[in-house]
């Protein structure tokens, strides 16, 4: 199942494809009792998405075989003992893929000639996903952090291991002790590999990027590379060997004070907006700005969801049983933000007070 969810390959769900290009969303459980649903509700909303294609005119009984087929593949790569929040299974002609997400979703099968993202983003969007790089003089380890945790990720090579060298007699008597590992050359080349190495993981991937390690090398480490100088440093060493119980354990406070100063900064210019005249809340009027391209800072409270339709001048609250029913429509609002370059931040329950939810900053 996939997880992290790049620029290339949202650009890659978003290519256009045969018709159909299947859809199905279902939320998940992470833990017991809630979780013994899922398999039974999962196996029902993919018999939906092949009711669909059945009842579809459009799609002829070659397609249709061939998109049950990648259906079925995708069901069977499912794996709802690591599920999480919410879970996507995209199938069309030829290919199938399955993401779990961080956040809950609405169960829904959309039938298109694309994939549907908007869950996917708003999902990233709210986990705030960052690199961990725990750095040590033989080892450096790639860390994946979110959603209140951390788990070691291989991408791009990691984790680097120093080739042993052999011990040099010549060089200890010219110096005339033994080198200190932080001046020797081989750390440093050691050290520039792993420097590069990130930077190639970061073009890929950009995500905030934390690199743990002791003092020492965590000054070497700035000198030696430039993929790190926008990094936050946490000296700690002893995590390139560690858990990643021991590297979530390291980063969570300097994760919670950003977090607490972003909130505050968030409620700062939310209030500045009001007195600017430049403030919008509730899903109506920022569903608005979003798709004219308005927001330049998008505020959503972290659980906050919520279900309307559209009355052909606004959206109204619906039930969720309506057939014109939109229950994703903060995802949208979310997408949409994002892909007009707003600032998007997700805060805790109840931060954003009387303005229900969902507030910004516009633009003009």
């Amino acid at each position: 199942m996939e997880h992290d969810l790049s620029p290339a390959a949202l650009a890659g769900l978003r290519r256009p494809r045969p018709y159909p290009a299947v859809s199905v969303l279902t939320p998940t459980h992470r833990r017991e009792p809630d979780n013994a649903q899922d398999s039974v509700r999962l196996r029902n909303v993919v018999a939906e998405a092949k009711k669909q294609l059945e009842d579809d005119p459009a799609v002829t009984r070659v397609r249709r075989t061939e998109v049950s087929r990648e259906l079925d593949r995708a069901l069977a790569e499912v794996d709802l003992t690591h599920a999480e929040d919410g879970l996507a299974l995209f199938a069309a002609p030829g290919e199938h893929q399955v993401w779990t997400l961080a956040r809950t979703v609405p169960e829904r099968v959309v039938l298109s000639d694309t994939f549907l993202t908007r869950n996917l983003v708003a999902a990233q969007a709210a986990e705030r996903p960052f690199w961990v790089l725990s750095v040590a003089t033989d080892r450096v380890t790639l860390w994946s952090g979110g959603a209140g945790r951390v788990v070691e990720d291989r991408t791009g090579g990691f984790p680097l291991d120093r080739p042993p060298e052999d011990f040099d007699p010549e060089r200890q008597e010219r110096i005339g002790d033994a080198p200190s590992t932080f001046r020797d050359e081989g750390t440093r080349r050691f050290l520039r590999e792993a420097d590069a190495t990130m930077g190639r993981v970061l073009r890929a991937h950009p995500r905030p990027l934390y690199v743990t390690g002791p003092q020492a090398a965590l000054s070497l480490l700035a000198e030696a590379g430039s993929a790190v100088a926008d990094a936050v440093l946490v000296p700690h060493g002893g995590l390139a060997h560690g858990t990643a119980e021991a590297v979530w354990q390291a980063v969570r406070p300097v994760l919670d004070d950003e977090a607490r100063g972003s909130v505050e900064a968030v409620a700062r210019e939310l209030e500045a907006a009001r007195g600017r005249k430049d403030f919008a809340a509730g899903v109506d009027e920022l569903w608005e700005s979003a798709r004219t391209g308005r927001v330049r800072l998008l505020a959503v409270e972290e659980n906050f969801r919520v279900t309307v339709r559209d009355d052909g001048e606004h959206l109204v609250p619906a039930d969720g049983d309506d057939l014109e029913a939109r229950e994703d429509v903060v995802d949208e609002i979310v997408e949409r933000c994002l892909e007009t370059g707003a600032d998007v931040r997700f805060v805790p329950d109840g931060a954003l007070g009387e303005a229900d939810g969902i507030a910004g900053v516009l633009r003009y």
